[in-house]
């Protein structure tokens, strides 16, 4: 009797829920759909003879499941906990905001600079060039006849680095920048190495579009984050 209102209610083999998504989802196997089932994130009925039932609803976890891997590229952990809040109707309706396409986040002129016209570009001095390459905040690129040059977005930091230096702080200060640098680009890229991995232009272009919004909306954040901390100092 349960088995039939089942049926009755529109109901789906495993088979049919993968043919139904393949379209959108190519990668969606029997082993994926039961990998989620075993996590807990779809949970289908059992028939008498113990085949899955899955509902539409159910069709609609997976979906969304598999969106939210390929679009935001979340972790199981984090979906079931936005699942949990979709069942309840506290999933925000405030679509984030995009960054910028990635053809203007990650253009370049392709103007490179010897040391001496990024110095006189920067006002760097000579000492202050070699040791902010010293900690890693400038990194030269040698071309293949020897020769050392800086690419167009060295400016930018040899400039921002003056600034700093102008101010009183030392190259060695500048070390934690870095560090920083190196921690959120290794974060930004395992949000695009599912991605990456697979070498063909859609996904480099997504994740492409990936890095560009993460890193720009990271900036936004770090910004009005120190801001805020500062602000406070002067209101003590």
């Amino acid at each position: 009797m349960a088995e039939r209102h089942l049926r009755a209610a529109r109901t789906h083999t495993i088979g049919e829920v993968i043919n139904l998504l393949k379209p959108e989802y190519p990668d969606i196997s029997v082993s994926k759909v039961r990998f989620l089932e075993g996590q807990g994130l779809v949970t289908p009925q059992r028939s008498s003879s113990g085949y899955r039932i899955f509902t539409e609803e159910d069709v609609r976890r997976i979906e969304y499941v598999l969106k939210e891997q390929r679009d935001h590229y979340l972790p199981l952990k984090v979906i079931k906990s936005k699942l949990t809040a979709w069942e309840h109707g506290e999933e925000s309706p405030v679509v984030p905001e995009t960054g910028p396409p990635p053809e203007a986040y990650f253009a370049a002129s392709g103007v490179s600079l010897t040391p001496n016209e990024l110095m006189r570009a920067s006002g760097l001095s000579k000492d202050q060039l070699e040791a902010l390459v010293d900690v890693g905040i400038l990194e030269p690129f040698r071309l293949p006849d020897g020769a050392t040059v800086f690419r167009d977005e060295d400016l930018v930091v040899a400039r921002a680095a003056h600034r700093l230096l102008a101010r009183g702080l030392e190259a060695r200060h500048l070390r934690a920048f870095r560090l920083a640098v190196d921690r959120q680009t290794d974060l930004i890229g395992q949000l695009a190495a599912p991605l990456l991995r697979h070498r063909n232009p859609d996904n480099r272009r997504r994740s492409a579009e990936v890095m560009a919004d993460v890193a720009q909306a990271a900036a936004q954040l770090q910004e009005s984050m120190v801001r805020g901390r500062l602000r406070s100092l002067l209101e003590r």
